[in-house]
């Protein structure tokens, strides 16, 4: 057993639950950061946004990944929804900050949970790490939530894993498969916006990568190659047998699910690259969008 202890927050989503267990799988500990009394010796109870955090319930460990936030795939985004969705992101992040910068020079690294919405709605630009934010909503939200985690102080050797859309069943792919399902799938939009993805296979393949090789700063977590919203659709299709041919005006996604949500997520054309995990020598078990979607309906 590998004495080297790591804490998690949003142990309990899709990520973090597939990262505990990899991490558990390689005999490494794992502690699981929980809003309710501790169950195990492997769980803390913490209460973001209620109350500090004490420190000691993160010292001596070699790092932290906060994964926390609620859903961006809830929709529509009414003003009190987007109002969940920074609260959900800002105060675990803040507390979290705040208890490893004052450990000092114990501070364990931060792998602090982003998005690649963080680039907003960016036609033509490849999207290495240099690049700076958008200005849609999902932009400005990445932005202050890194922000945050980079309160933890220099000692802390943050890094901010700018996460593309899960091509999974419980991910980006749930409601797509829905649709598709009832052979309503088709272009969203004009349908050749680019949008990133990652398996998630490769997600937490990543974010152990990341952990590993000590990488610090903005890091995108998506696929090596780039992939049309079409090609995602038809992808999915093909695995479900179903046809993809209604198409969804950008207009009527904007009145539907409202503007902020369709143009951060379906309509925003961001061309985003792995740049920090290729230089690091990060090999990608699902090299394309294609390759995703039908490991992830097997």
């Amino acid at each position: 057993m590998n004495d080297e202890r790591v804490v998690v927050s949003g142990g309990s989503g899709l990520i973090g639950s597939e990262l505990m267990r990899s991490l558990r799988d390689d005999g490494r500990r794992a502690v699981r950061l929980v809003r309710r009394p501790a169950r195990t010796p492997d769980e803390v109870e913490w209460h973001p946004g209620e109350r500090a955090l004490d420190p000691t319930a993160l010292a001596g460990a070699s790092a932290v990944v906060n994964l926390n936030g609620a859903s961006i795939g809830r929709l529509p985004w009414t003003r009190g929804y987007r109002r969940v969705l920074r609260e959900s992101r800002l105060l675990p992040t803040r507390a979290l900050a705040s208890a490893i910068r004052e450990l000092g020079a114990e501070a364990p690294k931060l792998v602090s949970a982003s998005a690649v919405g963080f680039y907003g709605d960016r036609p033509g630009e490849p999207l290495t790490e240099a690049a700076g934010p958008g200005a849609t909503f999902l932009a400005e939200l990445c932005a202050d939530w890194e922000e945050e985690a980079l309160a933890a102080g220099p000692r802390a050797r943050t890094a901010l894993i700018r996460t593309a859309p899960l091509l999974h069943p419980r991910g980006v792919l749930k409601p797509m498969i829905r649709l598709t399902r009832w052979g309503l799938g088709g272009p969203l939009g004009g349908g050749a916006q680019i949008w990133p993805w990652i398996s998630l296979d490769d997600e937490v393949r990543a974010i152990r990568h990341v952990l590993d090789r000590d990488l610090t700063g903005p890091v995108n977590l998506a696929g090596p190659v780039p992939a049309s919203a079409n090609e995602i659709g038809r992808a999915l299709a093909r695995e479900l047998h179903r046809p993809f041919a209604l198409p969804a005006p950008a207009w009527a996604l904007r009145l539907g699910l409202g503007r902020d949500a369709a143009e951060s997520l379906l309509l925003a054309d961001a061309a985003v690259a792995p740049a920090a995990l290729t230089a690091s020598g990060f090999s990608f078990a699902h090299g394309t969008a294609g390759e995703a979607v039908e490991a992830a309906m097997r």
